[in-house]
């Protein structure tokens, strides 16, 4: 039976997943990813059939844990943000040579104009580079309904696939037809255990195996309904090449489709592309028909650089290399529409009256009151510097607090900080929150404390992973004794709960452990505003 709802790309992908028998999802929560493992995990459908959905600790232990539901023979989606991708690239990367059996999709949101993120980092360069297919809707309906064929050509070429979203797309909603739910594979572990061990003489021969697919990847995308030429009026082959003065032809890919729908001229020919690689014949064939091509994607010239290096260098192709397009940022309608020649209307005039309002901490939030002590201790301390993290806390850079000198990467803080002071700075002063040190700060930890760094490191913990809306935290309760484990000094790891009334306890072992040469580690923990608010609501409901 078929029906229609109104889904986000994200709610799209997650269930078009369920509805071609997903077994497990594997994630870290990301922006804008987060929302396709929230549906799963609260869908009655997946907890009818059991499908594994608990968030990973970070992007590789969720990769390695799908490739090995993948080795059982059942079917398993990863989900993360772009920058997610670094993480798990070594795991994703490997899969492309051991090849998988049950699907394997890996689902990767970018965020072209940095709406949550460090980086505008494009996940299609992963794709290319681990030689495996990589799928790009245009649409909800599209991207419901390419994850079943996605898991399907998975498991026909025995590779993992990579599908891409941007943000526009993961965020807003549209009608979605859907059908019925397929079942899920059967538990049938792979018995070709050759090539699941990829020492040197297995890699070389699981390697050329790769190789030996791209023929038929290739083939795949050129016969792809996904991948479509529309030639207005279908000129017939004895008339392509004719008439082609000054006359353009548009490939546009992925969500960049649905912009250069909304503006495009009469006459215009248009290569839609949404499965990689790039048909390469429909593109010569688009050429060889108009006299310019105009390359509309969002994120970084991928396809674009890839059809110049097609047509050579004296066929005009235009896009973002060239500045049809801007160079950074999403697209958008009206600046495809420019691209195209379209002239826009008038816009609207901005409103002159409306105060700024930058992103800050929640008030109530227990990371003010630790930015407060920090401050007030790092001023006595003019040589301090304070390395920071990705997560809300990250805010702390911003005013009143003003806090923090750096924000790279996941667990970035300790490391540098260690770095900093292998240099002779005093003091070093990490600050991460409890996600972000499961995540990458434990193995940083682990250094600084077998090179016995002089560093503070500050574990902020709110008891969840709060940046990207307050899923589950994998190291809550559990900090002190990760911390003893990693070699921490008993009498030099302390918990505290940050609290104006603290205040004075808080600044005094402040002051006692950054005079310690040592690794010495705080924790000040106490729960998320918001989280601790929906529970007590959800408790007066009860």
């Amino acid at each position: 039976m078929s029906e229609k709802r109104l889904l986000l790309g994200d709610e799209a992908v997650a269930l078009g997943a369920l509805y071609a028998g997903l077994s497990g999802v594997y994630a870290y929560p990301g922006t804008p990813s987060t929302e396709i493992t929230e549906y799963i995990q609260q869908s009655p459908l997946a907890r009818e059939r059991g499908v594994r959905s608990r968030w990973c600790t970070n992007e590789k232990t969720a990769m390695e844990a799908a490739l090995g539901m993948s080795y059982a023979g059942k079917r398993a989606l990863v989900c993360m943000k772009h920058v997610g991708m670094n993480v798990c690239a070594d795991a994703f990367v490997n899969a492309a040579i051991t090849g998988v059996k049950g699907g394997l999709v890996v689902l990767a949101a970018d965020d072209p104009s940095m709406h949550s993120s460090q980086n505008e980092q494009d996940s299609r360069f992963y794709g290319k580079f681990a030689m495996v297919p990589i799928f790009e809707p245009s649409s909800q309906q599209e991207a419901f309904e390419m994850v079943g064929d996605a898991f399907r050509l998975s498991e026909a070429l025995r590779l993992p696939v990579l599908m891409r979203l941007v943000t526009r797309l993961a965020h807003s909603r549209a009608a979605v037809q859907i059908g019925e739910p397929q079942a899920q594979n059967g538990l049938a572990p792979d018995d070709e255990r050759g090539r699941w061990v990829l020492l040197p003489g297995i890699a070389k021969r699981q390697y050329a195996s790769l190789i030996a697919k791209q023929e038929e990847i290739q083939a795949g995308a050129e016969a792809s309904v996904y991948n479509r030429l529309e030639i207005p009026g279908q000129a017939r082959d004895d008339e392509k090449g004719a008439g082609q003065d000054d006359k353009l032809g548009v490939i546009a890919v992925g969500i960049g489709y649905n912009y250069v729908r909304e503006s495009l001229p009469a006459g215009v020919s248009v290569l839609k592309v949404s499965l990689y690689p790039i048909p390469a014949k429909q593109v010569r064939e688009l050429a060889a028909h108009c006299s310019r091509v105009l390359v509309v994607e969002d994120g970084q010239p991928f396809v674009e650089e890839q059809v110049k290096g097609l047509l050579g260098p004296d066929y005009p192709v235009r896009g973002r290399f060239s500045g049809e397009l801007p160079r950074t940022g999403e697209l958008t309608p009206d600046c495809v529409a420019a691209a195209l020649g379209v002239a826009l209307p008038t816009p609207h005039e901005r409103a002159h009256n409306l105060a700024a309002r930058p992103p800050q901490l929640c008030q109530g939030c227990g990371h003010r009151d630790v930015y407060t002590a920090l401050n007030r201790v790092a001023a006595e301390f003019p040589g301090a510097r304070i390395f920071g993290d990705i997560g809300c806390y990250t805010l702390g850079a911003l005013p009143p607090f003003q806090a923090i000198d750096s924000c790279v990467d996941m667990g970035a803080s300790i490391t540098m900080a260690k770095g900093a002071a292998d240099a002779g700075l005093r003091p070093a002063i990490a600050v991460i929150g409890d996600s972000t040190f499961t995540h990458s700060g434990m193995t940083g930890l682990l250094d600084a404390v077998n090179d016995h760094s002089a560093i503070t490191v500050i574990i902020s913990d709110n008891l969840t992973t709060a940046m990207t809306g307050g899923q589950d935290s994998a190291g809550t309760h559990k900090f002190e004794a990760i911390c003893l484990a990693l070699g921490v000094e008993r009498d030099h790891l302390h918990v505290v709960v940050p609290l104006p009334a603290n205040m004075e306890e808080i600044t005094r072992i402040l002051r006692e452990e950054i005079a310690y040469e040592g690794v010495s580690v705080i924790i000040p923990q106490r729960e998320c505003m918001q989280t601790l608010g929906r529970k007590l609501r959800q408790k007066k409901q009860q």
